[in-house]
């Protein structure tokens, strides 16, 4: 699959907190920024050809819904992230965030408990 654009990724945030599949205008509705509508269509239409989204039809509308998770994006782009600036190495890319991130004793002990297996999973 092909990764985002920053449009797209818009679009899949919208999608991504909504427990139900969308409608153009309620995505339209949830949108971070001003959109017309005739764009937010192109890039559904392009989430869709990408394999990102998938749609079915709900009267005279079409609705939308997330194919790709956010957690499968997040993990392809942090592996991207590491290749790109760390090597390949998550160790040294989760490093570097630890070094240039302002934590707390409390984030820095989080992130010792999740090391150890024991702090909690988002997804």
């Amino acid at each position: 699959m092909e990764s985002f654009t920053p449009g797209e990724l818009e679009v899949m945030q919208v999608l991504w907190s909504s427990n139900r599949p969308l409608k153009p205008s309620e995505i339209q509705d949830q949108f971070p920024r001003p959109i017309r509508n005739a764009a937010l269509r192109s890039v559904l239409l392009v989430l869709l050809d990408k394999g990102h989204v998938k749609r079915r039809r709900e009267g005279r509308a079409y609705v939308y819904d997330a194919k790709t998770r956010s957690n499968r994006e997040l993990r392809r782009m942090t592996r991207r992230l590491a290749e790109l600036f760390c090597g390949g190495s998550t160790r040294d890319l989760i490093a570097q965030m630890v070094r240039t991130e302002k934590l707390s004793s409390d984030d820095i002990e989080q992130l010792r408990l999740i090391a150890e297996g024991g702090g909690e999973d988002d997804e």
